[in-house]
């Protein structure tokens, strides 16, 4: 589980990493609308395809009003005249001066020419009004944009060292996840050959009462001793049987937990290197400078990193007050194109822009976000020396212990010696008769007292190194 998270803030970092970088987004999309885009309000629309017939009547107007029928009959001479003095003078040719009059005569004469002129400025009219329709019912658009990031105020070497830090927390959480398993296991397998020597020690034991319970029945067949004495005793085989019994299925189930801690089947058949004999066990003293000297201690390079973090995390708060300049690019496509009036065709440009963020008015947000973010680095602050005080005090804990372990063992072993020499005088004396049966097992059981104690010592003193260990980060 530490090394996933280990994972996941290695790809945190470098995820961080890419914000250095330009990124390029394409985007796509398709709009209906009901209504077009107009480019002209709804008088323009209605005057453009009837525009020429509007100025062949001013026209006319303006000649009914200024010129008689006889004028223009004069003019309709004038014409005649005029055509034939060209002829006359070589600028056109007769049959070019038919043509002309004939033109005119079909046409109806300058009223004719008018209302030919009108239909084709009618014509270009609606034209240049169907040339405006933008037809943008349906719209399409493509683009490819470019994002190039050059100054974010900070934010982002802000969010890089975030990133930085927290792998570095992920890191030690590995190698403090390694201790508390490393720990447990040492613990664990302690209390495996603690319970393999009890176990030995408690067969011991159910073999010495076994053989008293022998003895004391022949004494009764002899007549030498009372059934008293021979329930007291197989009450003690009992009691031995089930003290035994005890110590199989705690040995089991502390095997069992050994496993699960190794990642081994919980049924697997384990032997441990120090089950049959503990290690010589030697006692040093430990130095003041050592039991000073925590600063290993995974936890506190932990609380250390997370100080670096909340303070990283300001810098990225106060980032909100700076400006932010962008560089950007790309190509738009559209579809109706506006580069050759509306086309119904995908068309597009490129661009180039520089994009500018300067922060004005947000009401003390960024305030607010410096403020928390101080506070948290400051309550950083003071967990890790909370910590470091915490730990110091474990240490010097331990270190009594470890003292402690130590005495209690050198006592041990001092009742080992007088539990042994009791219980060889009580056997010596039940012989000759002279001790009682209730000595004997009296004898017996302090015996089995100072061994288990000296096995406790000896446990506790391993246990009590590992815990030091463990307290200086040595383990």
């Amino acid at each position: 589980m530490a090394k996933v998270k280990k994972d996941i803030a290695t790809n945190t970092r470098k995820s961080a990493r890419t914000k250095y970088l330009p990124h390029i987004d394409v985007a796509g999309g398709y709009m209906y609308s009901s209504r077009s885009i107009a480019l002209l309000n709804e008088e323009q629309q209605a005057m453009l395809p009837h525009m020429g017939t509007a100025a062949a009547q001013d026209i006319r107007n303006f000649i009914g009003s200024h010129f008689s029928p006889a004028d223009m009959a004069a003019g309709k001479q004038i014409a005649t005249n005029i055509l034939q003095r060209m002829t006359v003078s070589g600028l056109i040719t007769p049959a070019e001066a038919s043509a002309l009059q004939a033109m005119g005569q079909k046409l109806g004469g300058m009223s004719g020419i008018g209302d030919a002129l009108a239909k084709r400025i009618d014509a270009a009219g609606q034209s240049l009004a169907d040339a405006f329709n933008t037809n943008t019912h349906h719209m399409f658009m493509a683009s490819a944009m470019l994002t190039q990031p050059l100054y974010m105020g900070g934010a982002i070497t802000a969010a890089n060292n975030m990133a930085d830090i927290g792998e570095k927390i992920s890191e030690t959480g590995i190698e403090k996840t390694e201790q508390e398993i490393i720990y447990n296991t040492d613990n664990t397998y302690w209390l495996v050959v603690s319970l393999k020597q009890k176990q030995r020690l408690a067969t011991n034991y159910l073999e010495l009462v076994e053989k008293l319970n022998s003895d004391v029945h022949k004494m009764i067949n002899e007549g030498v001793a009372t059934r008293a004495d021979g329930l007291k005793v197989d009450v003690a085989v009992n009691e031995a049987e089930m003290t035994l019994t005890k110590v199989d299925n705690g040995l089991s189930l502390a095997k069992m937990y050994l496993c699960q801690l190794c990642g081994m089947d919980l049924e697997s058949d384990i032997s441990l290197a120090d089950e049959d004999m503990m290690p010589e066990l030697t006692y040093a003293e430990l130095s003041e400078e050592l039991e000073k000297d925590f600063s290993s201690r995974p936890e506190l390079s932990m609380l250390s990193n997370s100080i670096d973090l909340a303070k990283e995390k300001t810098k990225l708060a106060r980032a909100g007050y700076l400006p932010q300049l962008a560089l950007t690019g790309g190509a738009v496509f559209s579809n109706p194109s506006i580069y050759n009036g509306f086309e119904r065709k995908f068309k597009g440009a490129l661009t180039v822009g520089v994009l500018l963020r300067v922060p004005v008015l947000d009401w003390g947000e960024t305030a607010y976000k410096i403020r928390a973010s101080k506070n948290s680095t400051r309550l950083a602050e003071l967990t890790y020396n909370e910590a470091e005080e915490m730990i110091s005090l474990q240490v010097s804990q331990c270190s009594f212990k470890l003292k402690e372990a130590h005495k209690h063992l050198a006592t041990a072993l001092g009742n080992i010696k007088s539990a042994e020499e009791n219980l060889r005088c009580a056997d010596l004396g039940f012989k000759e008769g002279v001790i009682s049966t209730t000595d004997v097992m009296a004898a017996q059981t302090a015996w089995m007292k100072a061994q288990t104690e000296k096995i406790d010592a000896e446990i506790d003193v391993k246990t009590a190194e590992v815990a030091m260990k463990k307290a200086t980060g040595k383990l």
